[in-house]
């Protein structure tokens, strides 16, 4: 028997190392199939960098708060201390609201700043209209009661020591709490993201419910005073001329009643229907502004009787639990009085009908007709007018109208108890 010679158990060579010469397949097998040792899990991960790119921008941002702090609070110090002592002379306020609008730019800048470093998406406020904020005086108001810029400078006065206190905490860790640096830096920026939608975002639903009251309050005047003119005019035209045109024949009457008594009593009696057209003309009038029938009844009868003087037959419901407040009655009272002016003059209806019902704290008026169809809200017929009074006092009008018809004319009014 002989020993196995020492070469048996090499592949090749006479060193005993695996030499495969470049025959490897490509999983890291040899031409003989076997997995090389070397290959596989005893391989290391490919390098990552400690930090990514969002902590650095961050860590960024922290250094950042001390010089920007300093820069800031030095203003708002300036303008609250030379604006506050200043505002005893003449040149006190103008100074002060030139520096309010300076410092709503700080606060844009600001807002970019942690828009690019800490992805904060704050939406910038309304500009102040001061292109259309009246006078001198008006404008200079409209500065200084500005909300934005002096959250601005509140922002700016407390962020001295919060900015000293992230410098500080940010620049040591750097070099002594580098592996929970990435940790504190998110917690102290979440602080700061904070801060920025708390003192610099816009108040959105403030500032649209302020630009809503504006607006409502400027439709409101206006309808006001369109209704005064109306009404002047109505008298002027009207009731005053016929009762003018009534003294005159009584006077003319009182003069021939010895000569001529028949005469006389023909222009008596003309003068008592010229009276009688006159009340009935101050009835209308009166009807217009504020008709008795809802003020004792309510909007049940008072709808009843303008659907009695529509052109088409109109069917009225109304299905309340408790009359409203009086000024929403009257509001629903002149919309359904409008709508049906509407039908009588354009539709071409042959029926018609109005429902008022509530639904939770809403009053609903709908008209409907079987007429032509085709009306718009700005397309005139009084529509644009009747959406603006009930957007005045948070109302709605939708208006489903296709031409052909039918015509479907939905209000909606806030319900408020009446007080009686």
């Amino acid at each position: 028997m002989t020993a196995p010679s020492p070469a048996a158990g090499r592949t090749d060579g006479t060193d005993g190392t695996d030499r495969r010469d470049g025959r490897d397949g490509p999983d890291g097998r040899d031409g003989t199939g076997v997995r090389d040792r070397h290959d596989g899990l005893d391989r290391l991960p490919p390098p990552r960098p400690a930090y990514d790119a969002h902590t650095w921008k961050e860590i960024v941002y922290l250094l950042l708060n001390l010089p920007v702090a300093v820069f800031g609070f030095t203003y708002a110090f300036t303008v609250l201390v030379a604006g506050g002592t200043l505002t005893l002379t003449v040149v006190g306020l103008p100074l002060l609201a030139l520096c309010l609008l300076g410092a709503r730019q700080l606060g844009k800048l600001e807002r970019a700043r942690a828009r690019k470093l800490l992805g904060v998406r704050v939406e910038e406020p309304t500009p102040l209209p001061l292109s259309r904020g009246g006078g001198p005086v008006q404008r200079l108001w409209l500065a200084l009661k500005d909300p934005v810029g002096w959250r601005t400078l509140l922002y700016d006065a407390i962020r001295l020591p919060w900015g000293v206190v992230t410098f500080c905490t940010v620049l040591v860790s750097l070099f002594v709490l580098w592996p929970v640096l990435p940790y504190l830096a998110r917690f102290l920026a979440n602080a700061d993201r904070a801060m920025v939608r708390g003192l610099l975002s816009p108040s959105d639903e403030l500032e649209r419910r302020i630009a809503e009251l504006e607006s409502d309050r400027g439709i409101v005047v206006d309808t006001a005073a369109a209704d005064l003119r109306r009404i002047e005019r109505d008298l002027h035209d009207g009731a005053q001329a016929r009762l003018v045109n009534l003294a005159m024949g009584l006077g003319l009457a009182k003069e021939k009643l010895l000569e001529d008594p028949d005469t006389a009593a023909s222009m008596v009696a003309e003068a008592h229907g010229e009276v009688k057209l006159a009340l009935q003309e101050l009835r209308d009038l009166a009807r217009g502004i504020h008709p008795a029938v809802l003020t004792d009844r309510g909007l049940d009868a008072a709808l009843s009787s303008v659907a009695s003087r529509c052109t088409v037959p109109v069917a009225v419901t109304v299905d309340l639990p408790a009359r409203p407040a009086a000024a929403i009655e009257g509001i629903a009272y002149f919309t359904v009085s409008e709508l049906l002016q509407n039908i009588s003059k354009h539709s071409r209806a042959r029926t018609a009908s109005v429902d008022v019902w509530r639904a939770d704290d809403r009053l609903l008026v709908q008209v409907r007709d079987d007429g032509r169809g085709g009306a718009r809200l700005d397309a005139g017929s009084g529509m644009r007018g009747l959406a603006d009074r009930l957007g005045a006092v948070d109302g709605l009008l939708v208006v489903d109208s296709p031409d052909g018809g039918p015509t479907v004319v939905t209000a909606e009014l806030p319900w408020r108890d009446r007080q009686e």
